[in-house]
């Protein structure tokens, strides 16, 4: 394994989630590659987004499926206004890189916003640390250990 994974495991034993993790070394670097590689719908790969919203860090757990609307999501947090965060914003705010963010293990709390269409699925399979690693959880498990918000973000 590596330290990103590591971290993120005992991040989710500190929640009291044991979960497991599966690696493809070919990567999963989108949402079809990770579906394609562990054998699920596109929609329930979550996508751990950081956008950066009047200067605070947010996290949007969006379906694999859907695409985030910075509008809507501005409306949802309140902000004047809300970007994509750059790789140094994302890794800042979470201790991950982009494309191994998990929803959760970070340093400090992040405000998280979960996109609702994730909720139609009994499993959904987010990024555990690293581009190449992943893990099973239920929609109510990861609302539950995350915090978050559950809302409707995506374009349209």
């Amino acid at each position: 394994m590596s330290k990103a994974v590591d971290r993120f495991l005992d991040a989710a034993r500190v929640r009291g989630h044991d979960v497991g993790v599966r690696r493809f070394p070919q990567g999963t670097k989108t949402a079809e590659d990770a579906a394609r590689a562990i054998g699920c719908r596109v929609g329930q790969i979550v996508k751990s987004l950081v956008f950066v919203a009047d200067g605070h860090a947010v996290l949007a757990l969006t379906s694999g499926a859907n695409r985030v609307d910075t509008a809507r999501l501005a409306l949802l947090v309140g902000a004047e206004e809300v970007r994509r965060a750059d790789p140094f914003e994302v890794r800042a705010a979470t201790g991950f890189a982009i494309g191994g963010t998990p929803p959760f293990g970070h340093p400090e709390l992040v405000d998280t916003y979960l996109d609702r269409d994730l909720l139609a699925f009994e499993e959904v399979w987010a990024a555990a640390g690293t581009p190449d690693s992943v893990f099973r959880i239920t929609p109510e498990e990861l609302r539950m250990t995350t915090g978050a918000v559950v809302a409707d973000f995506r374009e349209a």
